[in-house]
């Protein structure tokens, strides 16, 4: 089974192949449809495969540029970036980024790279899917209560709303971004992209992880304008990161040409099911997601505590959990398209 193994030319490391492409096609599907590079799920995920952290994230960086790319075009023909926007929110996220890769640079001197970065993983994915569930349990109970006073709730409505606190605050220079329909201070977006472009740096992910929610839930992007707004940002930020990981020999080219070969294709799918599933159930869908993803994690967390049978066990359980789950999403996501697609030409039909 040699063949299914292939030599990382600057890690000096053997990688299952067949692995990175399920990744690639998988992440590229998640990753268009959430408005993310995917890296919360890839930079865990290659550290599963075999590569150490520092590689693990700067390949992934290397990755999610090409991908997000190629996502943004296909949002943009939906009308779901807000240019305006990402490029506001461009400075604060390159600056972020710097930062986030001199500490992965200080960690890994000190070697205490894996652990601290799998940590803040576990420690962000559930807040994360705090908020999202937390926001739908609100939701929920807010639409309840409008039904016992014979209401209707307003669809454009959230469980958690702190946009509408921030948008009063009035630094000046305030700015209107008419494709996401907000008007608000321009520091909310920078100071946003600062602390989600540092993330992206220590982490290795595009800061989309957080980025997408933040502009929902901070910024006040409409779902599917953060989506194609958030992809904008992540291809632009990617080619910073991508360079700045190269330059520090941190990226394994071979590994991210290969992903790119299925996520080429996966980031179409992904982009083109925005059209049909919006708001709450991208959020549900992302908050699905990141459970599996923390469930990877964790499992690679415990395992040094095993034997090394029970360790090897563990390994195998968490690269079973990060595969399936980006396999299962990705086949949810390209069914719904695919339901969603019949439906609008049976309209058609019909008109």
């Amino acid at each position: 089974m040699d063949w299914l193994y292939v030599l990382m030319p600057i890690s000096g490391i053997e990688i299952f192949w067949p692995g990175l492409i399920i990744l690639g096609l998988g992440v590229g599907i998640i990753g268009g449809f959430f408005g993310m590079g995917g890296a919360w799920m890839v930079t865990p995920g290659l550290n599963i495969l075999g590569f150490p952290m520092a590689f693990a994230i700067g390949t992934d960086v290397a990755h999610m540029a090409g991908k997000s790319l190629i996502s943004t075009m296909r949002h943009g023909k939906f009308g779901n970036v807000d240019y305006k926007l990402g490029l506001t929110m461009l400075i604060g996220t390159i600056v972020g980024v710097e930062i986030g890769a001199q500490c992965i640079m200080i960690l890994e001197r000190l070697g205490s790279v894996d652990k601290v970065v799998r940590w803040l993983y576990v420690v962000l994915l559930v807040l994360l899917a705090w908020l999202v569930f937390a926001d739908l349990a609100k939701k929920k109970a807010m639409e309840r209560a409008a039904e016992a006073r014979g209401e209707k709730l307003d669809e454009h409505a959230t469980g958690i709303d702190w946009a509408s606190k921030l948008h009063a605050i009035k630094i000046p220079p305030v700015v209107t971004f008419h494709a996401a329909g907000i008007t608000c201070s321009a520091w909310i977006p920078i100071i946003v992209s600062l602390a989600t472009g540092f993330l992206a740096g220590i982490l290795g992910i595009g800061g989309g992880l957080i980025r997408m929610p933040a502009l929902v839930y901070l910024v006040g992007c409409p779902t599917h304008v953060a989506v194609g707004t958030d992809l904008f940002e992540v291809a632009i930020s990617g080619l910073y990161g991508a360079a700045t990981y190269t330059f520090k020999g941190r990226t394994e080219l071979v590994a991210a040409l290969i992903m790119l070969v299925g996520a080429a294709i996966g980031a179409q799918i992904g982009a083109v099911a925005t059209k049909y599933i919006k708001g709450y159930g991208i959020r549900v869908a992302f908050g699905c997601a990141v459970i599996g993803c923390l469930c990877s994690v964790v499992l690679k967390l415990i395992q040094p505590y095993f034997s090394p049978e029970g360790a090897a066990i563990v390994n195998g359980i968490a690269t079973v959990v990060v595969l399936g789950f980006v396999s299962a999403i990705s086949l949810y996501i390209a069914c719904k398209m695919v339901a969603g697609a019949k439906a609008e030409l049976a309209a058609k039909k019909q008109r």
